[in-house]
């Protein structure tokens, strides 16, 4: 029997991180907070994830979820010989706006969030989404960031204002 790793690795008590291809840098640094935005996102996206009632939104949010792994390896990452991140990410973020998009409304007023637990746990997703674009933009500034991920995260946070709408939207219709 395989003896269970420690949680704790020491590797970090001087206030330095590994990135996934082996660099230590600060914890502080730019790319960390930009990875770590993107971890927050998953787990803003987990809580909306238990809390939507539609199924095809859970769905959604779950394909995001596990493409946000790839995204933060991205990012956690120097020198890769090919990105995860494609043009073809791209597309299927847009595919799914406009699958969700197609069930709504044209929009012709402001949104107040709030109007289903789930809805409101997208827009936080959404926000926190807007501020790791902010951050990935700023390393941008230094370093170079995969130009297709920057694009899917801006895509993403129009996904989460989608599919708040869809949630909220038609969630209530349908629940009436």
């Amino acid at each position: 029997m395989s003896k269970k790793a420690a949680v704790y690795t020491r590797t970090g008590d001087k206030g330095t991180t590994g990135l996934y291809t082996g660099e230590r840098v600060s914890k502080c640094s730019v790319r960390v907070e930009s990875y770590g935005n993107l971890d927050e996102i998953t787990s803003a996206l987990g809580l909306a994830r238990s809390l939507v009632k539609r199924d095809d939104v859970k769905e959604a949010i779950f394909n995001v979820q596990k493409l946000l792994m790839s995204m933060m390896a991205d990012v956690a990452s120097l020198n890769l010989p090919q990105p995860y991140i494609t043009e073809e990410h791209v597309k299927l973020f847009e595919s799914t706006i406009d699958k969700f998009d197609s069930m709504l409304q044209p929009l012709n007023h402001f949104i107040i969030p709030g109007d289903t637990p789930g809805a409101a746990a997208l827009d936080i997703a959404r926000t926190t989404t807007r501020r790791a674009e902010r951050q990935l933009l700023r390393l941008n500034e230094t370093e170079p960031v995969n130009p297709q991920l920057l694009i899917c995260v801006n895509r993403l946070s129009d996904l989460c204002f989608i599919l708040a709408r869809v949630e909220s939207e038609v969630g209530t219709e349908e629940a009436n």
